[in-house]
């Protein structure tokens, strides 16, 4: 009998500002499709800490946190794994690039959302457009 524990795995995402709409990149590597920029939360690393990183990798842009949006939970979200994320609002001043896992890079309105997003991305940008939290 395995006794070794499974938990969710931690992930943060930016919902950036600019020019405005929000910065969504189209990922290189599966799952496809377009996404809040984020990822995973490195041992010792804040959640403050790992959105600010993740962004700059993926965009090649400084953010300023807003705040704190939502977290989001589903076990299905991400098909890969079980992730939890936390969502933050930042703002980003110069212009964004696709970088690191990153090939494409857009500035999206909610009139101008693309069709194919990854794992609940779609759900997570009504919710901001909709100022659900």
């Amino acid at each position: 009998m395995d006794l070794t524990p499974r938990n969710p795995l931690i992930t943060v995402d930016a919902l950036i500002e600019i020019d405005g709409g929000i910065i969504l990149i189209k990922r290189k590597n599966p799952p496809y499709g377009w996404a809040i920029p984020g990822g995973f939360v490195d041992y010792g690393e804040t959640l403050e800490e790992a959105v600010v990183r993740e962004a700059k990798e993926e965009t090649c842009l400084d953010i300023q946190i807003i705040r704190q949006f939502h977290t989001y939970s589903d076990p299905g979200r991400d098909p890969r794994h079980h992730t939890v994320t936390t969502m933050f609002i930042a703002k980003a001043t110069g212009i964004p690039r696709a970088a690191d896992d990153a090939q494409d890079i857009g500035v999206f309105t909610r009139d101008t959302l693309p069709e194919d997003m990854a794992f609940d991305h779609r759900q997570v940008v009504e919710d901001y457009f909709e100022g659900r939290y």
